[in-house]
């Protein structure tokens, strides 16, 4: 989201950043069944973001999004309706990668510990840690989810939580002139997603997500370029779960995932 375009906005999956209290969303996607992602949180603090439940009581997100003193909100479909299924949190701690780097956008990993723990129900679930950083090969199908907007230059959010399907694009395309042009430069530790066709993206306020590839958790959106989410030449970036950031992971959360 972030997407500062670290995204603080989201992105194709882009995101941008965007001043105030704003959360934004997909872009070409389409609306989930509601609690059919029983994994994904809405995160609110200076920013909007999404997250993922890794554990009862901890969320995994975007370093860059600002939302330390937020709140999470598990269990949501509507954002506008009270919903029997929702549980709200307090966040306890929040735990930035220690090697994040904000102005390459390099390792853009936060961890929120809640001060309470989920229960666990058919609205609110945990989404497993992926077993291996098997990098996802460039055509590979995922999906990114969020609640924001749907067009670049608007502000309306999506009432509810939607969807959008994307594919893995070679880093090579990624960092060409027509593309980013090494600014940042995509690393290993970054994927790049779109469409060949452009009109599909995450975008401001969709930071923080999880991209699952495959049916499996393989990244957190990160940024994109700004009022270009869904564009050819811009397709969003996420942070890719190497080996090292799910050491981490486990090494912070603790006990069995």
């Amino acid at each position: 989201m972030g997407l500062l375009f670290t995204l603080s906005a989201s992105a194709t999956i882009i995101l941008l950043v965007i001043p105030g209290d704003s959360c934004v969303d997909i872009i070409g996607g389409y609306a989930v069944t509601p609690h059919s992602r029983p994994y994904m949180a809405l995160i609110k603090g200076k920013e909007c973001c999404g997250g993922a439940l890794i554990k009862e009581n901890w969320v995994l997100t975007a370093a860059h999004c600002k939302i330390d003193t937020g709140t999470v909100i598990l269990g949501a479909h509507s954002l506008s309706k009270k919903e029997k299924e929702q549980q709200i949190f307090k966040i306890a701690r929040s735990i930035r990668y220690p090697c994040f780097n904000e102005q390459e956008k390099e390792n853009d990993i936060m961890l929120l510990q809640l001060k309470q723990t989920a229960k666990i129900n058919k609205a609110v679930k945990t989404i497993k840690l992926p077993n291996t950083d098997t990098d996802p090969k460039p055509g590979t199908n995922c999906q990114v989810a969020g609640w924001g907007i749907i067009k670049n230059r608007e502000r309306k959010l999506s009432d509810i939580l939607r969807e959008v399907n994307i594919t893995i694009i070679d880093r090579r395309t990624c960092n060409d002139q027509n593309h980013y042009n090494y600014k940042p430069i995509i690393t290993m530790n970054m994927v790049c997603a779109g469409d060949k066709n452009g009109g599909k993206d995450s975008c401001v306020g969709d930071s923080g997500g999880p991209l699952i590839c495959n049916g499996e958790l393989k990244g957190i959106t990160s940024f994109g370029k700004k009022n270009k989410c869904g564009a050819v030449q811009s397709p969003g970036v996420y942070t890719r779960l190497t080996k090292t950031h799910l050491l981490w992971i486990k090494k912070t959360i603790g006990g069995d995932l």
